[in-house]
């Protein structure tokens, strides 16, 4: 991620990571960035407080937001996965192009296109010293040969340090687009975009991430 954002034609002090969920991209950009952290839930937030302190934290919709300001970058990591319809991931990239600054970039990192999805199936959890323990299943399947959304099923079998165990279960729905429509969105709202695929990973298959340039020229 640090690596894309160095693409910008001006150098990048300043970050609006949007969608910054429980603050743990943060915790690596601050040692680099100047970091402002918008997310839709106050329990998230409340989350990332603890982690970054010195980071600004502000409440918003990504699709909606306008802090009146402009960032050298713009960051949207796996939250734009929630954004399902393509005039939802359309609004986010536009809120993305009006807080970037001429010559800055935006950086999207979707988890799935249409081009580079695989079906997964995660299992991990740790323990801690006085008993209490977590598992969780990860399950994304294969979407039909249609769909314009994926899900992911999500088990948490979690214990408390008296023993008790409890079972939860989550359905997350997410947009899955292919590159065009990535490329054309980030095009129409203003940015000359880049894909980039991603090195090799141990844990997952490579994923493409979305770089959106915006020109020096292009001051309005």
């Amino acid at each position: 991620m640090e690596g894309l954002l160095d693409r910008a034609t001006v150098p990048v002090s300043t970050v609006l990571e949007l969608g910054s969920g429980g603050g743990h991209n943060a915790c690596h950009l601050k040692e680099h960035f100047e970091m402002t952290l918008v997310d839709l839930s106050q329990q998230m937030l409340a989350v990332s407080r603890t982690l970054n302190p010195e980071c600004e934290h502000l409440q918003g919709d990504m699709r909606d937001i306008r802090l009146g300001r402009r960032f050298d970058a713009v960051v949207i990591h796996d939250a734009i996965d929630y954004m399902t319809t393509p005039d939802d991931l359309r609004a986010a990239v536009e809120t993305a192009f009006v807080h970037c600054r001429p010559g800055g970039v935006a950086v999207f990192a979707p988890d799935h296109t249409i081009e580079m999805f695989t079906p997964t199936s995660e299992t991990g959890g740790s323990d801690a010293p006085d008993g209490r323990g977590a598992r969780y299943l990860e399950w994304t399947p294969e979407p039909g040969s249609e769909a314009s959304t994926v899900t992911t099923e999500y088990a948490f079998v979690l214990r408390d340090a008296d023993g008790n165990v409890t079972v939860t279960h989550e359905t997350h729905v997410f947009g899955l687009f292919s590159r065009e429509v990535w490329l054309d969105v980030l095009t129409e709202v203003g940015f000359s975009p880049t894909a980039v695929t991603e090195p090799p990973h141990a844990q997952h298959a490579p994923r493409e991430f979305f770089v959106g340039h915006r020109s020096p020229d292009n001051p309005s």
